[in-house]
């Protein structure tokens, strides 16, 4: 008689006696069984028969009192299905597995072999979604998913358990010397995210991110690395540079004159997308979750701006304005700070434009103080000056913005002159 399984389940247990015996089943008389139930070949390896005729494989076993099961694939010689002969060879890496204290469902090699190895792109993201409701400031939250997304974009797609200490270097590298204090940050959180891969059990062994005793032998030490201000182009010759920019081709070289034409951080342009730009009102709004200091920015658009804008929109390939090389990705920085070493700007830095433009408005203007810092979406100190700052009006803006765009392009119209001083 057929060994059957009762709706208990006391009869699994392949340590049982009565399971011992082995190879019950033959071909022949798994093709003759003709009612539905459950077959035994011994030691824990089981022939379903369903109603419709149909034949599977299971694996059944008892742990900690509890029962569990595992299919190991429908009965037959074709594409696709498992001999009796395979079956047997499954029943008994199952039962290798679970003799040394593992779990067939999971550590069956043909269902490791089945599982996508999980990217570092994939651990990151989890990383931020769990850490999430820990970081306090949204500032931190958009530091994140600059780090995921921006600085660790050419490691994004390796699988987490493959990240080597030259995979931390590739990121690491073309941070460490322009932007010390971001690539001091940016190793941290590589580091925590390979630190939770290995608490997730996806990884093993040290930790590539780790300075002591690895990357110190690998880079400078941070203590020699001066951080400084951001190089700023005096604003004397920005106009000069912008006539060289102009030959520089590819999307890099409007993306580095739309940034200086709008006082931008090189982040903000890199991300805009075309949901964010009205190009009849003139006006590029900035949502809260791309800002520094998280909230939507209002930046009013010169004439200039407007036409960088509808040149790209006539070739526009997805949703971003500034789109990289890589389909519905963003440029990187370093396109940006290509784009400035080829117009012969290799002395200063992308960023150094927005003080640039604040020594202009300073210098050679009298547009309020409050109003350039507000262009710069500045936190500003006082009552007084938030107060300003939350009832200036983007037109007061746009005549800024479109004196800097005039001086230029040469032009002093639109420049409202620094008084007289007596």
């Amino acid at each position: 008689m057929a060994d059957m399984v009762d709706h208990t389940g006391n009869r699994f247990g392949y340590e049982r006696r009565y399971e011992l015996a082995r190879h019950k089943l033959t071909d022949s008389k798994v093709k003759s069984i003709s009612n539905p139930g459950v077959y035994g070949d011994g030691d824990g390896l089981y022939l379903r028969v369903q109603a419709s005729g149909t034949r599977s494989w299971v694996f059944i076993w008892r742990r900690y009192g509890a029962r569990r099961e595992i299919g190991l694939g429908p009965y037959g010689n074709g594409s696709g299905h498992v001999s009796l002969a395979t079956a047997r060879t499954k029943a008994e890496e199952c039962r290798e597995i679970i003799g040394r204290g593992g779990d067939p469902k999971t550590d069956l090699a043909e269902r490791k072999a089945a599982i996508k190895p999980m990217t570092f792109g994939q651990i990151a993201d989890e990383f931020v979604e769990v850490m999430k409701p820990k970081w306090k400031s949204e500032k931190s939250l958009q530091r994140w998913q600059r780090f995921t997304i921006t600085y660790a974009d050419s490691i994004r797609n390796v699988p987490i358990a493959q990240v080597s200490t030259d995979d931390i270097l590739r990121v690491l590298k073309p941070l460490w010397h322009t932007k010390p204090e971001s690539a001091a940050k940016c190793r941290e959180a590589l580091k925590l995210v390979m630190d939770h891969a290995k608490a997730r059990g996806l990884r093993t062994g040290e930790n590539p991110a780790e300075w002591k005793g690895n990357l110190e032998a690998l880079l400078p030490p941070s203590k020699k690395l001066v951080r400084g201000h951001h190089a700023a182009m005096p604003y004397a010759d920005v106009s000069a540079f912008l006539v060289k920019l102009a030959e520089v081709n590819g999307v890099g070289g409007k993306a580095l004159e739309f940034t200086i034409l709008t006082a931008a951080r090189s982040g903000e342009t890199r991300g805009a997308t075309w949901d964010e730009i009205d190009i009849p009102g003139k006006l590029w709004t900035i949502p809260a979750s791309r800002m520094k200091a998280g909230k939507e920015h209002a930046v009013p658009l010169s004439n200039r701006a407007v036409q960088i804008l509808t040149e790209m929109k006539d070739r526009a390939v997805c949703d971003l304005v500034f789109p990289g090389a890589r389909s519905k990705t963003p440029l990187s920085d370093m396109t940006l700070a290509k784009a400035l070493k080829s117009a012969g700007g290799s002395d200063f830095t992308v960023h150094g434009f927005r003080s640039a433009f604040r020594d202009w408005a300073g210098n050679e203007t009298s547009f309020p103080r409050e109003l350039a810092e507000e262009a710069l979406a500045h936190e500003i100190g006082s009552a007084v000056e938030k107060a300003y700052r939350r009832n200036a009006a983007v037109e007061k803006r746009r005549k800024l913005m479109d004196a800097w765009a005039g001086y230029l392009a040469g032009r002093k119209e639109g420049v409202i002159p620094l008084r007289k001083r007596s």
